[in-house]
């Protein structure tokens, strides 16, 4: 998912304490447990931004996802490790040729609202997302047909093997079993409709989003009444918040304190490598940076050293290629030394001189902008001046979706096949590729790789891929981060995952 894709600054903690203390008074939401009446409780999470809309299918944003994780079911889901296991299928088979895949559905599942979850629901929600060209219509570029011959039957026809269909089927809640209902009456952009663990029970803009426990939930019951998720942009804030008990989760903790949180007992902080990865993107269908030798003078001039320290205080690993060492699909590949001086010579040869660069960042992802103050210093030292133009995410996203930039820095986050590394952001039909990369050889080469069986010629492939696109500046990759977050100790059962799903299905609060 990106985040990448996946708006509140500067908020004071007077304000966050009257956030995360319930709802607004025209709100008319009751939680159970809220006022510490039914056992379980509710959870508060602090998490770092609003989400731009609660559509599963139609946001990119990592706030929505943090929430929908929640709240809706995908055909199977990644576990601790990465492995695709069984959700609303319980099982699956696939045919001697591997195009034609058979999922079992479970039996009696419902909505939260109690309505029915059929193959039909499987069937509507795979073609709403072909059929509008959502977000994650690339996952289903080998897919023919979908059809449900019964009520617990879903088959999917393919043009070619495809042996990363169950991660693109389940990998992240943008592929999420939606119901017809709540799409065409639009509200599942505030409150949708799903069938995981947690439902929508209230959503004040600027302030907090409340989940209920949802009793239809097929699987075993969460123990927790419920969830409210208060957006706390200040990662001082949210810490202050967590040791004083207002909230007792969060994710947004000062980088520069991690260490030392990991090493004390309350609250509890636990980090791990994750699957992410942050860059800097520059506009090919603007000039100069349409010239390769451009982008690579900017990847010349940046010293990542420097960058991953001011932005994330050694909670990174910086890599000059997308896919982290954590993973079988690492390629080991750095062309780029810091060398001023190289940088110089290729802004000679593509005739560029006293350039001055727009850099676009968000405020809800503070990295960004520490991160681009270092880049501007750097930049300045080859004669590029860097205008650093900070956004809120909303207003990050419609220009990066209008191509309002000249460059910009952001991150991907909870990738798992190779396939989400690139595609979508490095072929020319990309969904993501707003900064307009073109290369057939790369086209041709992320099209193969996806539908490669052989596991060995596959790495192969994406280790082209990666090369080419590191070569040509496609992306400018600067590290990969670890997933930091933070628990009251009256928290147990929660799980920090590489993926950086937020799962609080199994998780109890002390009373």
């Amino acid at each position: 998912m990106s985040s990448t894709r996946f708006g509140l600054a500067g908020a004071t903690l007077a304000l966050l304490l009257t956030a995360v203390a319930g709802c607004s008074a025209g709100e008319g939401v009751e939680v159970d447990g809220a006022d510490g009446g039914a056992a379980g409780g509710v959870l508060n999470a602090a998490i770092g931004g609003e989400p731009d809309q609660l559509d599963p299918h139609k946001t990119s944003a990592y706030y929505s996802f943090q929430v929908l994780e929640n709240v809706f079911d995908t055909l199977v889901e990644p576990d601790a490790n990465l492995e695709m296991k069984p959700s609303l299928a319980t099982d699956w088979t696939t045919s001697d040729d591997q195009l034609t895949w058979t999922f079992t559905l479970r039996e009696g599942v419902k909505f939260a609202d109690g309505s029915p979850l059929t193959a039909e629901d499987v069937v509507y929600s795979y073609q709403r997302i072909i059929d509008e060209q959502l977000n994650t219509a690339y996952k289903f570029g080998t897919v023919e047909s979908i059809t449900a011959p019964e009520p617990t039957t879903v088959v999917v026809k393919l043009s070619a093997p495809t042996p990363n269909l169950l991660a693109n089927l389940g990998g992240f809640k943008g592929v999420a079993i939606v119901q017809k209902a709540n799409v065409e009456s639009g509200e599942i952009t505030t409150r949708p409709v799903g069938s995981g663990p947690f439902a929508v029970a209230g959503y004040t803009s600027g302030d907090n989003i409340q989940l209920v426990r949802n009793d239809n939930y097929w699987g075993e019951k969460p123990k927790l009444d419920g969830v409210r998720f208060t957006f706390v942009s200040d990662p001082t804030v949210a810490l202050q918040n967590l040791r004083g008990g207002e909230v007792q989760w969060t994710d947004n903790l000062p980088p520069q304190q991690v260490p030392a949180l990991r090493d004390a007992d309350d609250p509890t902080v636990q980090s791990v490598p994750s699957t992410d990865y942050w860059y800097l993107a520059l506009n090919q269908a603007r000039k100069p940076y349409d010239d390769v030798n451009v982008r690579r003078a900017i990847a010349f001039a940046l010293d990542r050293e420097a960058i991953t320290r001011a932005a994330k205080f050694g909670l990174a690993t910086v890599n000059q290629a997308a896919i982290p060492q954590n993973s079988a699909f690492y390629y080991e590949y750095a062309p780029y030394s810091h060398d001023p001086n190289q940088a110089r010579q290729l802004l000679d040869r593509a005739g560029v001189g006293d350039l001055t660069m727009d850099l676009m960042v968000t405020s809800e992802y503070p990295e960004t902008v520490t991160a681009a103050q270092v880049i501007a210093a750097q930049l300045e030292g080859i004669g590029v001046t860097v205008r650093i133009r900070t956004l809120d995410f909303a207003q990050w996203l419609d220009e990066q979706g209008n191509g309002n930039f000249d460059s910009f820095m952001l991150g991907w986050l909870g990738n798992i096949d190779p396939d989400e590394f690139y595609y979508a952001q490095h072929h020319s039909g990309g969904t993501f590729n707003f900064h307009k990369y073109r290369n057939p050889a790369v086209d041709q080469l992320l099209d193969r790789a996806r539908t490669e069986t052989d596991q060995a010629a596959r790495k192969q492939q994406y280790e082209q891929v990666a090369k080419q696109i590191v070569d040509d500046a496609s992306y400018i990759y600067l590290y990969n981060p670890d997933v930091a977050q933070g628990w009251s100790t009256k928290v147990s059962g929660y799980e920090v995952r590489t993926d950086r799903a937020i799962r609080f299905r199994d998780v109890s609060l002390a009373r």
